[in-house]
């Protein structure tokens, strides 16, 4: 066997490094227009021009009305390393520019023959120079020009042809560019962009100066983008961060991903942030459709690691998983309500055509097998059909209690038209609402939105289908959460229920007292003494509930009115006396905050008591669920994570098939 000599190292020579660490940077014209433009930006360019043949292998030129290079720096400015950004290492910490490395015009100068032209406003003539593997050729000459900077990439990786070859078509490279130099223009509204083809008289892209980013997005994408956008902003004070987005309301969608990223102005991409925001939009859009999102994160610059990639376009920042979790919150906080401009189309048949089978799917390759169908309409028959008991009437013939009728109304209990809104202005109020809004359940969301109503099991408890899955869930849990939020919601602004006769609000807490619910003891004192108490604290505070809640208790201890918290649902008498007291006894009446929250829990957990009586009326609670309180859950709540311990699923559809097919 030969002696195996080892291989002998040796140093590369260093135009070979420098061109292997260009490659590594500028991988296609894209790369450099990203660089390029970054410094122009830099250079507090108001306008900047670019100009492009054969997709920028040919000729890339930049041109901005920026500060200039000076004469003097001409010498080093294609050297790497060289920046007007740092002096020291630790510069990189607090660093607010784009470009730092120094590295951009020099790879560029290592793959393609490049010069600048330059003039600063002190300089009385611009000057010209070309470069080389980093190096200056020759003396920079003057020359006639305005103020600003002309960068003219030619004959893109002439000396790099395996990276020519596996670089795309000239047209596919021009589109990179086109998208690039777009996300620009979007991030920034107050510089104006052209992009045009060499030869061509009209531009591909152009933008105004002092524009506004709808209308950028307008100009660049299209007016069916832009009159879908959903502008929002978001300040987080825990996590140190800002958010500027505009975003697609649930009404578009497109087969095409399209989300334009900068973190501190960078153009970046971030998969993680990607893939929860379209999560959120996944509930209301079409399979295999997107949405389009423009977002601009501010961070603090000592939290962000922008050294991460050679191109720069990823970076690393601190409390990434949290951050990205807010901004999810408050995506889908912004779409629960901004579905009113969605439209659907319906397709007519021609005259003459068949009527279509539907028993026979139109595409084969898409069959749709009977364990995957999903039940939609809600007019079909529900759980009711076998429970509801038949009745016997007045005139003796038997039927079934008011199914499918309206509730009938108490004799005392009479609505009263809304108060005209108010606007709310009390910071604990506002703050309560966006901790619901937080804390909302994507997930969670999804189904209640989606949710087909099945039947009503008891007072407690109902069956709902989402897609192919049965459940069931806790609707007593669910009622206090809606009747919490919407007294949040109408704060102010809810309308009344009046009761006529008015009723004595010391008898009633005596009938609370009287109670096995109130658990009075001898120890607690005497019961009349404990009830002219509550009567006492609550007249007390009667301004209060009367101008933000509308319950109303008259000077002479009258209750005279109830708040109407969702439409057509009055709460149950019999457990009026308890609520009052509880208001006298568990409501903080110190603390703004604390108040508020504690009469809204009480009053929600009031409301949410139904009972389903036997008896004549015994249809109405049912009723209520189905066409009340259901209708409610999908139209307002949002509901936290702590609410999933309350639904069960029972069994679903493919698993019921494997069950049958064992039969």
């Amino acid at each position: 066997m030969a002696d195996l000599e080892p291989g002998v190292i040796r140093k590369l020579d260093e135009v070979v490094v420098n061109r292997i660490a260009a490659g590594e940077i500028i991988q296609r014209p894209a790369n450099a227009l990203k660089e390029l433009l970054e410094n122009s930006l830099d250079a507090q360019s108001s306008h900047i021009q670019v100009q492009v043949k054969q997709g920028g292998l040919k000729l890339l030129q930049i041109q901005d009305n920026g500060t200039g290079i000076r004469k003097d720096d001409l010498g080093i400015v294609c050297e790497r390393f060289t920046t007007s950004k740092l002096s020291k290492f630790e510069d990189l910490t607090h660093i607010a520019t784009f470009g730092f490395r120094g590295e951009a015009l020099a790879s560029i100068s290592h793959v393609a023959h490049l010069s600048i032209q330059t003039k600063t406003a002190k300089e009385r003539c611009g000057y010209k120079a070309t470069y080389a593997d980093g190096k200056l050729q020759g003396q920079p000459k003057p020359c006639a020009g305005n103020q600003g900077t002309i960068i003219s990439i030619e004959d893109l990786f002439y000396n790099m042809p395996q990276r020519r070859q596996a670089l795309r078509s000239p047209a596919d490279e021009f589109q990179k560019l086109s998208e690039v130099l777009a996300r620009y223009a979007v991030h920034n509204p107050r510089v104006g962009f052209t992009l045009r083809k060499q030869g061509e008289a009209q531009p591909s892209i152009r933008t105004p100066i002092d524009s506004s980013r709808s209308e950028n997005i307008r100009i660049i994408y299209g007016a069916a983008i832009s009159k879908e956008l959903l502008e929002f902003s978001h300040r987080d004070e825990v996590f140190k961060f800002e958010a500027e987005c505009l975003v697609t309301q649930v009404n578009y969608s497109a087969k095409k991903s399209q989300m334009l990223l900068f973190i501190n102005n960078r153009l970046v991409e971030s998969t993680s942030l990607k893939a929860a925001l379209e999560s959120v939009y996944s509930t209301y859009l079409p399979r295999g459709q997107h949405p389009f999102i423009y977002m601009s994160l501010t961070l603090p610059a000592q939290n962000v690691d922008v050294n991460v990639h050679p191109t720069k376009h990823e970076v690393h920042f601190l409390y990434q998983d949290e951050i990205v979790e807010r901004l999810k919150e408050q995506l889908e906080a912004r779409l629960l309500g901004s579905n009113s401009t969605r439209t659907f189309y319906k397709q007519l048949r021609l005259p003459g055509a068949p009527d279509l089978d539907e028993t026979q799917p139109g595409d084969k390759t898409q069959r749709v097998y009977p364990k995957e169908l999903v039940r939609t309409d809600a007019s079909e028959q529900k759980l009711e059909k076998f429970f509801t008991s038949l009745v016997k009437s007045d005139s003796g013939v038997s039927s079934t209690s008011s199914e499918g009728a309206p509730p009938l109304p108490e004799e005392s209990f009479r609505q009263t038209a809304a108060r005209k809104s108010r606007e709310v202005r009390l910071s604990s109020v506002l703050d309560m609402r966006q901790r619901v809004e937080r804390n909302c359940s994507v997930q969670l969301r999804g189904i209640i939105k989606n949710l087909v109503y099945v039947g009503c099991v008891d007072e407690r408890r109902a069956l709902f289908q989402y897609e192919t899955h049965l459940y069931l869930c806790n609707t007593r849990a669910f009622s206090e959460e809606l009747f919490y939020q919407r007294l949040l919601y109408e704060f102010q602004n809810c309308p009344e229920i009046s009761l006529n006769p008015p009723l004595s609000v010391q008898e009633l807490i005596m009938l609370a007292l009287e109670s096995e619910a109130a658990g009075w003891t001898p120890e607690d004192g005497p019961k009349k003494e404990l009830a002219e108490s509550a009567v006492e604290i609550l007249q007390q505070k009667a301004p209060i509930m009367r101008e933000y809640f509308s319950l109303r208790i008259s000077d002479e201890g009258l209750l005279e009115s109830l708040p109407v918290l969702v439409s057509q649902h009055q709460p149950n008498v019999a457990h009026l006396p308890v609520y009052l007291l509880r208001l006298a006894t568990e409501v903080d009446w110190e603390e703004e905050a604390r108040c508020f929250k504690t009469f809204c829990r009480e009053t929600a957990r009031f409301y949410s008591q139904l009972e389903l009586q036997s008896g004549p009326m015994s249809g109405h609670p049912r009723w209520i669920m189905e066409h009340v309180l259901f209708p409610a859950f999908k139209k307002y709540l949002l509901p936290p994570p702590r609410l999933k311990e309350q639904i069960y699923e029972l069994t679903n559809l493919p698993t019921l098939y494997k069950v049958f097919e064992r039969c």
